[in-house]
């Protein structure tokens, strides 16, 4: 999936290009309205974030342009902007959805799955997730190994389809508490390594073997052969 990110905050620019990175998608930054609408009508993006304090124009007349251009991505705003008139004037002038800032990563990344999906034809549209024997039923939010159903909290479930999205790949713990979440705390905390053991006492119980492994020094990895 390729994403025209509209920010002109450099930092902002850093972190969410990286964590977009790390979720798999591809990502393309626009600091200002004037490229944003280049890039916009001349390449064919997915999705389109856009925030509404750009240096040269507002955000809801770019977007109120692109539409009038013919594009249709759908469009989440980023905004500090956070009155209840301003959100309605952005869903109203073109935009698919609104998150203010500051907002939580996992969030973010949540609305955005939840905007590709809907812009997807039916048939093509993902709503299970597969590794080896065990299966996520994205729609549901349910979780089963072998056949066998899984008790899941509702933050199990979400660091299990992190997982699953990057299985065969390692993840580190800032990288899991980026991306479900949501936030940065200090990187001794064992609230990933809580969750990972609880997690993996559901998913590898029963004397199955072995999904979840932990790489010492690097981070976790769920099995993919």
């Amino acid at each position: 999936m390729r994403l025209l990110l509209v920010e002109d905050e450099i930092d902002i620019q850093r972190f969410l290009l990286r964590s977009l990175e790390e979720a798999g998608y591809k990502a393309e930054i626009a600091a200002d309205g004037k490229t944003a609408q280049q890039l916009a009508v001349d390449g064919r993006f997915d999705l389109l974030i856009v925030d509404l304090g750009l240096p040269d124009m507002d955000g809801i007349d770019l977007i109120l342009r692109l539409r009038q251009l013919g594009v249709r991505a759908p469009v989440l705003i980023l905004s500090a902007r956070r009155s209840v008139d301003d959100r309605v004037r952005g869903l109203e002038q073109g935009g698919d959805d609104y998150l203010t800032k500051p907002f939580a990563l996992a969030e973010l990344l949540a609305r955005l799955r939840n905007l590709l999906r809907r812009n997807l034809p039916a048939q093509a549209e993902t709503t299970k997730l597969r590794v080896l024997d065990l299966e996520l039923d994205l729609l549901r939010r349910e979780a089963a190994r072998g056949g066998r159903h899984l008790q899941l909290t509702q933050q199990e479930f979400v660091l299990l389809e992190y997982l699953c999205r990057n299985a065969g790949r390692v993840v580190t713990r800032s990288m899991i508490l980026d991306q479900v979440w949501g936030m940065r705390i200090q990187p001794d905390t064992n609230v990933v390594d809580v969750h990972i053991y609880r997690l993996r006492g559901k998913v590898d119980g029963d004397g199955q073997q072995p999904l979840i492994r932990t790489m010492r020094g690097a981070g976790y990895v769920l099995r993919d052969r």
